[in-house]
């Protein structure tokens, strides 16, 4: 029934969509000069929704309709790796308020003197996953470290993990609960009245992978340990295909291990202003409007890549 309502709903915004070219064809016919502006500026809004149209057709994979669930984990580097995931993270967040995606931090470490060591976030959006999939991997930044008394100039690193967050209905996956260690704390934090006095925070271990989620940031243990849940099914759904993946990938000679060496996008502040995503070679001078959530031509650009 779910597959039948988004079905329902492609076809009857495309039928609408058909209409609506019929009806300016026939208006621009008519050669009334005192419609061309109103002519234009309806010319402009269909040819952005075709554009995105097109965009959202490049997203077929398994799990690409689905919501998801980002991971950004500090790399080597201290307290400048960490301001660079807590850019990055904010980064996403905007990127996603302008989509209109809801989302949700479900666990947080911060950073001992700014940033973060870690950050798992809950994306929720038609297609939320088959967007920043293009994300998935080690992102680089260039810059003069605001934490060098000499203003050196600094590289950092950070990994970006996407995950498909898939209804507990449509996972492949099963989980044994006699698979799972449970284990609780206190939730850490800043101090002051935000310290938890009692154990909420929850750690699940699953054991025949060794997967190790924690989540600490409701004050319900009970929804820290649903999250937690929601997190080791989509590791779980991900393990799975990147096995996949990997069994194709070796079968065809072109497996190669994604380690920290192979950053995917660097981010240059100094001595010039540019990002470059190394996969595809698409490339800006604007980083501030990149930093400031600007990524959807990053992304298309990752998605004709691979769709080609």
């Amino acid at each position: 029934m779910k597959t039948i309502s988004s079905l329902r709903a492609e076809i009857n915004s495309a039928r609408q969509l058909d209409q609506q070219l019929t009806d300016l064809e026939e208006l621009t016919r008519l050669g009334d000069e005192s419609m061309h502006s109103e002519l234009n500026s309806e010319i402009t809004r269909l040819e952005a929704e075709l554009s995105s149209r097109s965009f959202r057709a490049m997203l077929s994979g398994n799990y690409d309709h689905d919501a998801a669930i980002m991971a950004i984990h500090a790399g080597a580097g201290g307290t400048d790796s960490q301001d660079w995931a807590a850019m990055l993270q904010r980064m996403y967040l905007r990127w996603c308020e302008s989509r209109g995606f809801s989302t949700e931090v479900l666990d947080l470490t911060p950073g001992e003197e700014a940033g973060i060591k870690s950050s798992t976030i809950s994306v929720n959006g038609d297609y939320a996953y088959g967007y920043l999939r293009s994300e998935k991997g080690v992102h680089r930044l260039v810059r003069l470290s605001p934490f060098d008394a000499n203003h050196r100039r600094h590289t950092s690193f950070a990994l970006v993990e996407v995950l498909p967050q898939v209804a507990m209905d449509e996972a492949e996956v099963e989980i044994n609960p006699s698979d799972l260690k449970l284990d609780v704390f206190r939730s850490s934090g800043a101090g002051g009245q935000n310290v938890q006095k009692n154990a909420t925070a929850v750690r699940l271990t699953h054991l025949p992978t060794g997967i190790v989620v924690t989540c600490q940031n409701e004050r319900s243990q009970l929804q820290n340990r649903e999250n937690a849940m929601k997190v080791l099914r989509a590791r779980l759904v991900e393990l799975k295909q990147a096995e996949k993946e990997q069994e194709v990938a070796v079968l065809k000679g072109e497996y190669t291990k994604a380690e920290w060496g192979s950053q995917i996008r660097s981010y240059v502040l100094h001595p010039y202003q540019m990002v470059k995503d190394h996969r595809t070679e698409y490339e800006t001078g604007n980083t501030q409007a990149v930093l400031d959530g600007e990524l959807d031509a990053f992304m298309e650009a990752y998605l004709h890549s691979v769709r080609h």
